[in-house]
């Protein structure tokens, strides 16, 4: 059932984009009064405006009823309590032992650093 109202909520949310874009914006009616042809339009000279708002009111409740019912679904999967009850319950990943006879504790010395000789300074450049 959820699938079903996430397809219609994808499929309106992209009619609902479309529609927007098609809109005229407030400034394009001072356009129309300089002969821009907004009343030979289909709809008429105000009809396209009316008929698109609403069309977009009806598909913009669509897109909240769908929204509401998707969070009520995915309520309903999560189960009772928040994340944070559910934190204490899962056990914590075992720690690994080293194996005897790997690792620095198995020597009872540091490790040796190697002579390289005094490390007073750079070292001079080759002469050639």
């Amino acid at each position: 059932m959820a699938q079903i109202v996430l397809i219609f909520h994808v499929v309106i949310a992209i009619a609902l984009v479309v529609l927007v874009l098609l809109q005229h914006g407030k400034g394009a009616d001072a356009g129309a009064a300089f002969g821009s042809g907004a009343s030979s339009t289909v709809f008429g000279a105000r009809g396209s405006a009316t008929f698109l708002s609403r069309i977009t009111g009806l598909l913009a409740a669509g897109f909240f009823i769908t929204s509401l019912t998707l969070a009520i679904f995915a309520s309903r999967d999560a189960g009772p309590g928040s994340v944070l009850d559910r934190a204490g319950e899962e056990p914590a990943a075992p720690v690994e032992e080293p194996v005897e006879g790997e690792g620095p504790e198995a020597d009872d010395q540091a490790p040796e650093a190697p002579d390289e000789g005094p490390a007073d300074g750079p070292a001079a450049p080759p002469e050639e």
